[in-house]
């Protein structure tokens, strides 16, 4: 009688359930390298949690460190300082490093890795039969194909990596990487050989199959569309430094500094005097986020964060700027805006509301979350710069 996706699942693969991921204070140091330079640091100071069962996603310019922090995780590389913990199980510190292969983590790469001489089944048998397949026993191959009903792939169990398409292949990777139960699923730019349409579809799917198999997984990814559908918690990288860990919600409407919220969407700053819990701007005054609220300074020049959300057109309101650009992006258009003082903000428009350049339109805010920044930069509208090739 064949067992439920559930039963097989967690029959007698309890070692490595969802595990609690901690590091505390890791430094990643290459001596030399083409890419890196004598004497540079990929990881600086890096520390974070992350609760069993969520996912985080690691955002940050190519070169920032992601894909070094997920090598020092899986074992790939030691650090040079730090503590790296999984369930309160050391994996690495000053005085341990336990190998890859004893960590208990799964890995999904970039180019899939699948064993081309080997079908579909064969390569999610591979990690349960200690690389042999073919002498896998009864309840291994119950677990295979339960983890290939879990991704979608039940019909395709005797296909080969290269009959499959791009988003399959994906899914199979996956599915091999769960099959022996690990305590964490590490995934380095797993979507990035994807189309666009594909990689936010895909990134939902391999979402609710983590959740459905209870698993811890960080992914690395330059695309934020695929980090806000995927993560529980979202983190920005720079120059090897975590500069914020938080909910991706959060970290969109209140970003901890200027180039997380340049980095993290499209926005614009536009000038304001800050007085306690709200702020003079061009467009009125605002109600401040609590993040933002100050008790002890009365008064200073800031910039303040709007998102093209915060924007709305509203042919009815006195309040006026002029379209200076527009880009169609089929259901809406994103509006440049230049306001009367000649400052700019970004507005998101449904697509049937088409007005010509240098046309004043009428704009209101819905601004529920307004941060604020110190005045160290001119006003600006900006667009989102997260890059979009696939080094890490």
């Amino acid at each position: 009688m064949r067992m439920t996706i559930e039963a097989v699942m967690n029959k007698n693969y309890t070692q490595f359930m969802a595990q609690t991921l901690q590091i505390d204070t890791l430094n990643v140091h290459y001596a030399d390298g083409p890419s890196a330079g004598p004497g540079s640091h990929a990881v600086r100071h890096l520390s974070l949690d992350l609760a069993a069962g969520d996912i985080a996603c690691l955002l940050g310019p190519s070169g920032c460190g992601k894909s070094s922090l997920l090598r020092a995780i899986a074992g790939f590389v030691v650090p040079s300082t730090g503590r790296v913990l999984l369930n309160q199980r050391v994996l690495s510190d000053a005085n341990q490093f336990l190998p890859p292969e004893s960590r208990g983590i799964g890995m999904v790469f970039q180019d899939y890795a699948l064993f081309p001489h080997l079908t579909v089944y064969e390569n999610v048998l591979f990690g349960l039969s200690a690389g042999k397949p073919k002498q896998a026993g009864s309840e291994q191959r119950c677990r295979a194909e339960a983890l290939l009903a879990l991704v979608g792939l039940e019909a395709y169990q005797q296909r080969y990596p290269q009959e499959l398409s791009g988003g399959q292949a994906q899914r199979v990777a996956l599915a091999r990487a769960l099959a022996p139960s690990p305590g964490l699923i590490l995934l380095d730019e797993p979507f990035s050989n994807l189309d666009h349409s594909l990689r936010v579809r895909l990134a939902r799917e391999v979402r609710e199959i983590l959740k459905k198999a209870g698993t811890t997984a960080i992914v690395v990814t330059h695309d934020q569309t695929e980090a806000f559908a995927m993560a529980d918690q979202l983190g920005v990288m720079f120059d090897g430094r975590l500069v914020q860990w938080d909910k991706p919600y959060v970290v969109y409407h209140e970003p901890s500094d200027a180039q997380v919220a340049k980095f993290i969407g499209d926005g614009a700053f536009v000038s304001g005097i800050q007085r306690f819990h709200s702020v003079d701007t061009p467009l009125g005054t605002l109600a401040l986020a609590p993040c933002c609220c100050n008790e002890s300074t009365p008064e200073k020049a800031v910039n303040v964060l709007l998102r093209p959300d915060d924007v709305v057109h509203d042919d009815h309101s006195p309040l006026q700027a002029k379209v200076v650009a527009k880009t169609f992006r089929g259901a809406d258009f994103l509006y440049t805006l230049e306001l009367s003082n000649g400052e700019r903000v970004l507005s998101l428009v449904p697509s049937h509301h088409d007005h010509p350049l240098d046309q004043p339109i009428g704009i209101r805010l819905e601004a529920d979350h307004v941060v604020t920044f110190a005045a160290t930069e001119k006003p600006s509208a900006f667009e989102g710069e997260a890059p979009r090739d696939r080094a890490a």
